[in-house]
């Protein structure tokens, strides 16, 4: 964690680098929503792999809950892509 004063610095030198530098912020955000994207696809992947293992070895209960999870992941990949436009 920063402390106030960092944080308030960081923000000043991303906005100062977002006026004085677009095209390269632009690059530089698009790489982290990538990364970002990889991950919540990957998540979304193993979950939907599990649910049957997890229905069948552990039971309808768990495998509710694995589906509940798939619902909430499945939302928030949703809000992100939407966001990111």
């Amino acid at each position: 964690m920063l402390s106030k004063e960092d944080q308030r610095r960081f923000e000043q030198i991303t906005r100062q680098l977002r006026e004085s530098d677009p095209k390269f912020f632009a690059r530089l955000d698009h790489r982290v929503r990538t990364r970002r994207g990889r991950w919540l696809m990957l998540l979304t992947i193993v979950l939907w792999a599990s649910l049957p293992a997890m229905t069948v070895l552990a039971g309808r209960t768990a495998g509710a809950m694995c589906l509940v999870v798939l619902a909430a992941n499945a939302g928030l990949m949703w809000h992100v892509r939407h966001r990111w436009r």
